[in-house]
């Protein structure tokens, strides 16, 4: 049965067979027709770039088609990180899209577009559905070719980030797999002075996802620790747009704590990030203002664009996956680092271990400092939708439900529905379920005073909520 693609946190996404020819096409088209009732497309250049997946080169020139279609020339960037394509769009002044599903599994696909200023929002997501129609769209186009170009505009951005030599002595292994970040990390990485070693290089598309630390493609990052005597390993996602990072002792670096040591290394004054990320953000004191969202980086930018005024407004916001978006300019290493209001894995994973290099301390050490609540994530997989979200929905408006189905783990004391239903527990142990927007899943997030007993809580969360779905 086909699956309609329809949009989640950030993003369209469906299956790729679902998706390909005139349902990519049709979303192209109503994107640029929306653009267009907003004032912010002209007869120009629309940028297409993509990610390894095999299903997305098919995807890309069915893009192209649309484009042209709508009386617009494509311009093909290649397979390049999300942000690299966005980045480049908004330096032209042009839209953009971006073929790739992302962390999802390799059967699935999706598109992110971008406007002439940045990321679509939500009403963007509503004004395209408003305007998508069935119309077929023929024809094939041949784009101009940029992709030498939009690459190297990322790569320069992050050229001088880090001083070179800074750092000289650090073994750090970077977890190649399928991610189109990859060859830019080893280089980013080499210039700054680290020994790079490359592993786990795949040339079939690998499904990533930086939250799920137990899944098994992950199993050898540990081993390879030991045998290449490394101080950290790093990758990213498909797309480059949400880092990975595990400690020279073996523990994988939430991408909260990825995020808030990035705005503490860019000195922000305001942090926007979402539900799902560390309680503690607000005790460290730190920042001015936290601003709590839903997940998903429209709402992300939403909140940076409602963050206090200010003569020195530096504003960071970040996701739990990692993935940083910069709301406002910064200076680092002596030089100004322009917004990019879009998902990063790059900016973080350079923050850190810059950090941790400038301070003579390791990645554990830096990550300790922050004295966050042990917190861990995982997820369901195979459950559709819809019964993700009734539960969901029933645990958030049935507090009789509720109680019950949370008794195991302790009497609740508070229900925040930012995004799922977040439980505080009397001890101030915190479960939160979330049904994905764009995959059949659903997530489970903890919180506990130790990793063993938040492990503990995972274990029990996913356990209850499986047996409440199948």
């Amino acid at each position: 049965m086909a699956e309609t693609p329809r949009f989640g946190t950030s993003g369209l996404r469906g299956q790729a067979r679902d998706l390909a020819g005139q349902p990519a096409r049709r979303y192209v088209v109503a994107f640029l027709t929306h653009l267009r009732a907003r004032g912010l497309v002209g007869p120009g250049e629309v940028f297409i770039g993509r990610d390894l997946r095999e299903s997305s080169p098919a995807l890309a020139a069915d893009c192209a088609a649309a484009i042209a279609a709508a009386g617009l020339v494509p311009v093909d960037c290649g397979t390049l990180p999300t942000p690299a394509l966005a980045l480049h769009a908004m330096a032209a002044g042009a839209p953009a899209t971006m073929v790739t599903g992302s962390h999802i599994p390799a059967d699935r696909n999706g598109l992110k577009f971008y406007t002439p200023l940045g990321e679509i929002t939500k009403e963007d997501e509503a004004g395209i559905g408003a305007v998508l129609d069935a119309a077929e769209i023929a024809g094939m186009a041949v784009p101009a070719d940029a992709s030498a170009a939009s690459g190297d505009r990322y790569r320069q951005r992050y050229r001088h980030f880090l001083p070179p030599g800074a750092l000289d002595g650090w073994r750090i292994g970077v977890f190649e797999h399928s991610t189109v970040a990859r060859d830019l990390l080893v280089s980013l990485l080499t210039r700054a002075g680290a020994t790079v070693v490359r592993l786990g290089r795949a040339e079939a598309f690998v499904a990533v996802d930086t939250e799920a630390f137990s899944d098994p493609v992950f199993a050898p990052l540990r081993p390879w620790l030991a045998q290449y005597r490394l101080d950290a390993i790093v990758s990213a996602d498909g797309d480059g747009d949400r880092p990975l990072l595990v400690d020279g002792d073996g523990n994988f670096v939430r991408g909260d704590a990825l995020g808030l040591l990035t705005a503490l290394f860019l000195k922000a004054d305001t942090v926007v990030t979402p539900i799902t990320s560390n309680s503690a953000i607000e005790a460290t004191g730190s920042f001015r203002a936290v601003i709590r969202t839903r997940v998903g980086s429209p709402y992300v930018i939403a909140g940076m664009a409602e963050a206090p005024a200010g003569d020195f407004r530096k504003v960071v916001g970040f996701e739990a996956n990692g993935g940083v978006l910069l709301g406002s300019e910064a200076m680092v290493n002596g030089r100004p680092l322009g917004p990019l209001p879009t998902r990063d894995a790059v900016l973080p994973l350079l923050s850190v271990l810059g950090m941790a290099a400038r301070d003579k301390v390791s990645v554990a050490e830096l990550v300790r400092r922050l004295k966050l609540r042990a917190a861990q994530s995982g997820r369901l997989a195979d459950v559709p939708t819809e019964k993700g979200a009734a539960l969901a929905a029933r645990l958030a408006g049935d507090a009789d439900f509720a109680a019950v189905f949370l008794a195991p783990a302790g009497p609740v004391a508070a229900l925040s529905t930012i995004d799922g239903p977040r439980f505080t527990l009397a001890n101030g142990e915190i479960v939160h379920y979330r049904p994905s927007g764009n995959a059949p899943e659903l997530r489970c997030y903890v919180e506990a005073a130790t990793d063993e007993r938040a492990g503990e809580l995972l274990r029990w969360g996913l356990a209850a909520a499986a047996e409440a779905v199948r």
